[in-house]
């Protein structure tokens, strides 16, 4: 008892009992008395002298207001660029046209819509190439070859697929797909998929030029999109 009264006259925390020599501060009847350590982040409190439970107590640091303002500040000053691209820069710009002879009376009115689009943002007809292949199965390899050119800017590729009795529907329009999409990734030159797949003709006579729209224009106004893309933003 002598021992402990010492050791809390002294600021020092009674650890555990060594052999006399042993601890370097206090030697007082084998009792090892380590210094103090500071006090941790974390205070204990005693809620009641009745229950004796610790309570633990955290300091959390609060950002001031003038903290908070600096912050709100730079979130509105941060530079984010928007990159896209504009169908008012269109001039100038080289476009080649793939087109599938197979349903003719379809994917001519769809180049139709493609041309007169063109014209109407103001490239020239100069700036354009009709290429025609048999059918949308040898779209993708054309397209492939136009945009490894490095004569244009962008690639459309127009063409119909109609659903009939065999799976061979599924084949060309899986084909034509992944043609069209491997000609962009290997030129890298934006080769714009304009091919239809439909289930019967009337579907897709109203979607070249009738009660669903042109989608040969909505094709050509993608076209110019893409290739103003790259050319202004993505040099």
């Amino acid at each position: 008892m002598a021992s402990a009264a010492s050791a809390s006259s002294t600021g020092c925390l009674v650890r555990s009992r060594f052999p006399l020599g042993e601890c370097q501060h206090h030697r007082n009847n084998g009792i090892a008395l380590l210094p103090q350590l500071p006090k941790p982040l974390i205070s204990l409190s005693s809620s009641s002298s009745s229950s004796k439970a610790a309570a633990i107590a955290i300091a959390i640091p609060t950002a001031t207001a003038s903290e908070r303002k600096e912050r709100s500040s730079f979130a509105r000053t941060a530079a984010v660029r928007h990159l896209v691209g504009s169908v008012t820069t269109a001039h100038g710009l080289r476009f080649a046209v793939v087109v599938a002879r197979f349903n003719e009376i379809v994917t001519k009115p769809l180049l139709e819509g493609a041309l007169t689009t063109f014209n109407n943002y103001s490239v020239q007809e100069e700036d354009i190439d009709v290429v025609w292949v048999p059918g949308s199965f040898e779209i993708g390899v054309v397209a492939q070859r136009l945009g490894s050119s490095g004569r244009y800017h962008a690639v459309l590729c127009i063409g119909a697929v109609i659903r009939g009795d065999t799976t061979h529907y599924d084949a060309v329009a899986n084909s034509a797909a992944s043609g069209v999409l491997s000609a962009g990734l290997k030129s890298g030159v934006p080769c714009i998929f304009g091919v239809l797949t439909c289930d019967n003709m009337e579907q897709a006579l109203n979607r070249a030029g009738g009660k669903s729209g042109n989608k040969g224009a909505e094709t050509a106004l993608t076209a110019i999109v893409m290739a103003s893309l790259f050319v202004h933003q993505l040099k």
